[in-house]
């Protein structure tokens, strides 16, 4: 970086602002934000799985009834 670099329109103070206390906070924030969205990502993800879950016990209790009442039937011949 030159001289010329640190004495834009902007000023020198607008070079320690970018690297200052600003800087931090915004990292901090989009740290946050990026922590929410992987949190709610995480439990979108829980939810899928228990409807996914649910579900594919809801099919194994179907097969079981059906096979059940073909033993019955079986059984009443």
């Amino acid at each position: 970086m030159t001289h010329l670099d640190t004495t834009t329109a902007a000023g020198p103070s607008a070079i320690r602002d970018r690297e200052g206390p600003g800087m931090l906070l915004m990292n901090e924030a989009l740290a946050r934000s990026r922590s929410r969205e992987a949190e709610q990502a995480a439990r979108e993800h829980a939810i899928a799985r228990q409807l996914l879950a649910g579900r594919r016990w809801a099919r194994l209790a179907d097969f079981a009834a059906r096979r059940a009442a073909r033993a019955r039937e079986g059984a009443a011949r």
